[in-house]
């Protein structure tokens, strides 16, 4: 009933055009089931299909997940391998999915940790999709915002170096375009699951300006209703990027 209701109040015409999620709570929902860790992890799987999907038929033009940041290698070992090797298979497995789908992949954050197997099904699922244009799913692997920005200032510093660019010539554009989401808007809607509240070095200078949605449900549990609810939320705020709420009516 309360998909239902939901579904129904939605103003299908103003749905965010990029959401970004910290899917947050595997170890949580696996621990309640006296399952292993790993357990938690497989069921999130089955989350990340739904919301994607939703999202689609939503209309949602851009969705970023935070699959594994750099410092989850601080994770047990046994867990940490568990993980890539459910990235592997996932990479193998779905692919057909997002073409049929039609959704583009792209893969961001410091992949050169990751095994050269791991590497080569991303180049190979991020080739394939790479015409597909009803959405764009991004999967931050390896990622961390301040790693994102220092390597964008880097690379500035790089160009700058070479007389390729002037210091006049460097502002928020610019860093933008050295960014691993170049191309990509800034995130509407910010959601994180599991009772968290906060954004864990993700997104950071992508997050400027974002709408934050925190809810209590973990995240192998997160549905398509929850997303509704969440873009219900969104839809009832006021963005006003730094100017008064009667500025915005005028």
């Amino acid at each position: 009933m309360t998909t239902l209701k939901n579904s129904l109040q939605l103003d299908t015409t103003s749905v965010p055009e990029h959401i970004a999620i910290i899917m947050d709570g595997n170890n949580r929902w696996a621990q309640s089931r006296l399952l292993p860790k790993l357990s938690g992890h497989r069921a999130a799987t089955e989350a990340v299909r739904e919301v994607i999907r939703h999202c689609r038929e939503r209309g949602i033009g851009y969705l970023t997940l935070f699959a594994f940041s750099r410092e989850n290698w601080n994770r047990p070992p046994e867990e940490v391998k568990g993980l890539m090797s459910l990235l592997y298979h996932s990479l193998r497995q779905e692919t057909k999915k997002l073409l049929k789908y039609d959704i583009r992949l792209r893969v961001i954050g410091d992949l050169s940790r990751l095994s050269d197997e791991i590497q080569s099904s991303i180049k190979e699922a991020e080739q394939k999709t790479l015409d597909c244009n009803s959405m764009e799913l991004c999967v931050a692997v390896n990622y961390g915002g301040k790693w994102d920005i220092v390597r964008a200032c880097k690379k500035l510093a790089v160009e700058l170096k070479e007389g390729g660019i002037t210091p006049d010539e460097i502002d928020e554009e610019r860093i933008e375009k050295e960014l691993s989401t170049a191309g990509m808007p800034p995130v509407d809607l910010l959601i994180r699951t599991s009772g968290e509240q906060r954004i864990s070095n993700f997104l950071l200078w992508q997050c400027a300006y974002s709408e934050f949605y925190f809810t209590s449900t973990l995240w192998p549990d997160f549905k398509a209703a929850d997303l509704d609810k969440a873009l219900l939320i969104y839809q009832k705020r006021e963005r006003r990027f730094g100017k008064t709420s009667e500025q915005l009516s005028n």
